[in-house]
């Protein structure tokens, strides 16, 4: 098994209210992308694999790290969030924040009714995004040498809760916390995968560069 660097994809619309409209970076996206491929290449990390999902801002931060072009892989894609929240909202009542304050309530309660087939017609169910999460990064595990992912969030808590054996609410408290172009490794220990890594981003640790540690 090989070990594997999961990154979370740079700032995207932080405006949007809709899967399409989010899907893109903002400028400090990019710039937070392109501080964290100088980072890679200052370090000499070696990733001779590189993935990523097939979302444009997945692809968007691969380019502006200056990354080979990527195998893409669907089952890297983020969950349709907004598109879960809406079906929570008219379905049970629950209505969509407008802040990040209330999304601490609000990501857990869309992840259990979720998980708990309380929302009629997702996109997927909760077990399906279990199910493919497990299964790409264990075939990218199977690869020779190291691999980088490029992903989201969501993805990235999945991951680690399945590596952690987490509950929704230590999945939800992880997915919150993982900031924009923030890396965090898994590792081959015995016959698993375990992490080593989690949340790191060094190309933003400077002070003038603090502001650029965002979570939407």
């Amino acid at each position: 098994m090989s070990h594997i660097t999961l990154i979370r994809h740079g700032q995207a619309n932080t405006e949007a209210r809709d899967e399409h409209s989010y899907d893109k970076l903002s400028p400090l996206g990019h710039q937070q992308a392109a501080w964290l491929g100088a980072h890679l290449s200052d370090a000499q990390a070696h990733h001779p694999r590189v993935y990523s999902g097939t979302l444009t801002r997945h692809l968007e931060t691969a380019a502006s790290m200056g990354l080979p072009a990527p195998e893409q892989d669907a089952r890297l894609n983020e969950i349709e969030y907004f598109t879960l929240a809406t079906l929570l909202e008219e379905q049970h009542g629950v209505a969509i924040p407008v802040e990040r304050e209330g999304f601490i309530q609000h990501l857990p309660r869309v992840f259990t009714a979720w998980q708990n087939g309380e929302l009629d017609g997702p996109p997927e169910t909760f077990q399906e995004f279990e199910a493919r999460a497990h299964d790409v990064i264990h075939e990218i595990g199977k690869g020779a040498g190291p691999a980088v992912v490029v992903t989201s969030g969501a993805f990235i808590s999945m991951v680690m809760r399945q590596a952690m054996g987490l509950d929704i609410p230590s999945m939800s408290r992880l997915a919150l916390a993982i900031m924009n172009t923030s890396m965090h490794r898994l590792f081959p220990i015995g016959d698993h995968l375990s992490p080593v890594l989690f949340n790191a981003v060094p190309h933003l640790e400077a002070p003038d560069r603090h502001y650029a540690q965002t979570h939407l």
